[in-house]
């Protein structure tokens, strides 16, 4: 018996030793065990890319160049839009079907990228959110509405680092603007201005007549997904969604998030309280007006009323799209570009004007050579690789601190942030369709005999609740039903 208990000691000593010997190996400096800049498995990301082609591959791309993210698998309905991510990362595991992905895979997986159409951002945001996986989603975070505020709701709830796929919160032009203000530089704005180009798709057109041959490499049935069963045609995929209701949400949903965030960080708005709106006229034939409302219009004007930051006035913001742009500021010298030309968000304070283009980016003061000359405290910190990349990469850096980490809380457009800012976009859709919600009367269609007015209509917002309080017939536009055998699971 003792010499068995020897042994079983001497077992017991030989393990113990062994042990230490292999903890002392995994504990060996990760430069020693993989040269200079190396980075160890336990401090990269797993991504899954869900939407592999178009923003989907430069998401993925700019995740990848930061050095701490794996592109682990890839999703997308369309053999042809994943291609060229395929051909890049062999080794990630393809799927179709973000469902079968997520229920096989959700073990080896620490966050999703979702970069489809905007009708499908909020089922497969929440699906991953539920399994506790960290999220990156292309603005405008979701389709509506309501879909918007169950996943600023879900991201504390579930504990996931959280990010909307607007770049330029994070660059150093928006920071720039919020130092001039802070410091008093132009005084108290009550009125910005924001303005695009877009679309650049069809828009304000009759859904097409005649069935297309859906391609091989397509799951139709996939790309519906939450939106109503219709037939496949032509020159909707891979791009001009955007222009339809039932899956995007316009030139103020792709472009919104990226302008008007600005005025956002500047100015710490909310909820808005009021929208209005006027939409440009489409004409068939010589002088027939057409009225189309499955597809966005053409153009818009919007203006949301906010109230303002504590001890500032309220702010009304204007949205102007279809290329629609405001009264060029006087100080501006004629030869100088307005915004970046196609885009910007101009500022009207007391004391001054300062102006933006996309993504924040060129901020200026007005006349602009005062940009130069006046310096004022930092009172933001500016985000490492900043512009693009910088967005991605800490987004990164905080899922793998984790949430509730200082990176985390200091994200741009952590779901706290963007889920107004997103809310207040989807708020101006919701004013267009409330003003096209009669349908066309009898009249002929002849100039001056038209008898479809249109409805310029103020609507009332009461934004902890989510309800139109003075028009019911638009709450309709509020929370979207999905088809048969879909869900948002809250």
């Amino acid at each position: 018996m003792k010499n068995k208990s020897l042994q079983n000691d001497s077992r017991r000593d030989f393990l113990k030793k062994g042990l230490m010997a292999a903890a002392g190996f995994y504990i060996v400096p990760r430069h020693v065990l993989g040269g200079p800049g190396y980075t160890a498995p336990s401090d990269k990301l797993s991504i899954a890319g869900i939407g592999a082609g178009g923003k989907g591959e430069s998401d993925i791309m700019n995740f990848y160049g930061g050095g701490r993210a794996d592109i682990a698998y890839l999703c997308d309905v369309d053999d042809r839009r994943a291609a060229k991510m395929r051909a890049q990362f062999p080794k990630a595991k393809y799927y179709k079907d973000y469902r079968e992905l997520l229920d096989k895979e959700h073990k080896h997986i620490d966050a999703c990228s979702v970069s489809t159409p905007d009708h499908m951002h909020a089922v497969i945001g929440m699906a991953a959110m539920q399994l506790g996986k960290h999220v990156y989603i292309q603005k405008p975070m979701a389709h509506d509405i309501y879909e918007v505020r169950m996943l600023t709701e879900a991201a504390p709830r579930y504990k996931v680092v959280s990010q909307m796929g607007n770049q330029g919160a994070s660059g150093d032009g928006v920071r720039q603007l919020v130092d001039w203000y802070r410091a008093g530089v132009i005084g108290d704005v009550s009125e910005v201005y924001c303005f695009t180009n877009r679309p650049v798709w069809p828009q304000g057109i009759q859904w097409p007549t005649t069935k297309g041959t859906v391609p091989p490499e397509l799951d139709w049935n996939l790309w519906l997904g939450t939106a109503p069963q219709k037939d496949y045609v032509d020159n909707l995929v891979p791009f001009n969604w955007r222009g339809w209701w039932d899956y995007g949400t316009g030139a103020l949903g792709d472009m919104g998030c990226h302008i008007i965030a600005p005025a956002f960080q500047v100015l710490e708005l909310g909820y808005p309280t009021e929208a209005e709106c006027s939409v440009g006229s489409v004409y068939v034939g010589e002088f027939k007006q057409g009225y189309f409302p499955d597809s966005c219009p053409p153009s818009s004007h919007i203006t949301l009323k906010f109230k303002g930051a504590p001890g500032k006035p309220d702010v009304k913001l204007h949205w102007m799209d279809g290329g629609i742009q405001p009264e060029r500021p006087d100080e501006l010298a004629p030869s100088e570009i307005f915004g970046d030309g196609d885009n910007g968000t101009l500022f009207i304070g007391t004391k001054g004007k300062m102006m933006c283009g996309t993504y924040g980016r060129d901020p200026n003061l007005l006349p602009t050579a005062k940009s130069k000359e006046t310096v004022v405290p930092q009172t933001l910190k500016r985000v490492p690789g900043a512009d693009i990349t910088g967005h991605y990469t800490a987004w990164v850096d905080a899922c793998i601190a984790g949430y509730g980490s200082e990176q985390e809380k200091e994200l741009s457009s952590n779901f706290r942030v963007a889920g107004p800012l997103a809310e207040t976009v989807l708020m101006g859709n919701l004013a267009i369709r409330s003003y096209d919600f009669r349908k066309p009367g009898t009249g002929t269609g002849r100039r001056g005999e038209w008898d479809y007015p249109g409805r310029h209509i103020k609507l009332l917002w009461d934004g902890p609740n989510m309800k139109i309080t003075n028009f019911d017939e638009a709450n309709q536009f509020v929370k979207r039903t999905y088809r048969q055998g879909w869900s948002l699971g809250v």
